[in-house]
C-alpha cells in the first residue's frame, strides 16, 4: 500500500496481517527433544499487536532441557512473498535471528540462520497447536539444532 502525503495519513496494517490475529495472548508450551521420552521442553509466550497494528510481538521464556531462553520477535507482513518475515532476539546469541513465517491453515517457519523449519498445525477450535522443529536437509549435524516436537494450549484467562 502507497502512503497518501496529501492526506497526512498512513496506510492501514496490510489485511494479511489478520491471519495472525490467532496467535494474540498467552500460551502454555510442552514439547520433547526427540531422543526423549518425556517433556524436556517447557515455556510460555505471549503474543501481541503493537501500536498500530502493523507488527505482532512475541516474548517468550522456555526451559529447552535445562537450557533457559528467553526472546523477544517482531513479526510484519512482506505483500511481495506474501510471507511474514520476522526478527528474533535471543538471550543465548548476541546478534537478531531472521525468520519467515508462512500461515494459511497449517503453520511453517523458516530459519536459515540456524537451518531448521518448524511445520505445525491447529485444533479445529483454534486453542492448541502442534508441530516441530526439524534441521534442513544438510543440516542436521549443525551444533545446537536439535529437532524436537511441541504443542501450545491456550493460557488461562487467555
Amino acid at each position: 500500500m502507497d502512503f497518501d502525503g496529501s492526506a497526512g495519513m498512513l496506510p492501514p496494517p496490510h489485511p494479511a496481517l489478520r491471519k495472525l490475529d490467532r496467535f494474540v495472548g498467552t500460551w502454555d508450551m510442552r514439547g520433547r527433544t526427540l531422543d526423549s521420552s518425556e517433556d524436556n521442553v517447557v515455556g510460555k509466550t505471549t503474543f501481541e499487536w503493537l501500536p498500530g497494528g502493523y507488527f505482532l510481538l512475541q516474548r517468550g521464556t522456555i526451559d529447552f532441557g535445562g537450557f533457559q531462553v528467553g526472546t523477544h520477535e517482531l513479526i510484519g507482513y512482506d505483500p511481495e512473498t506474501d510471507a511474514f518475515p520476522s526478527t528474533v532476539y535471543p538471550s543465548m546469541a548476541g546478534r537478531t535471528l531472521p525468520y519467515v513465517w508462512k500461515v494459511d491453515d497449517d503453520l511453517v517457519i523458516e530459519t536459515e540462520y540456524v537451518g531448521a523449519t518448524f511445520r505445525g498445525r491447529w485444533s479445529d477450535d483454534g486453542k492448541v497447536f502442534s508441530g516441530g522443529w526439524r534441521p534442513n536437509p544438510g543440516r542436521e549435524n549443525d551444533p545446537g539444532n536439535i529437532p524436537y516436537d511441541i504443542w501450545g494450549s491456550r493460557a488461562s484467562g487467555s
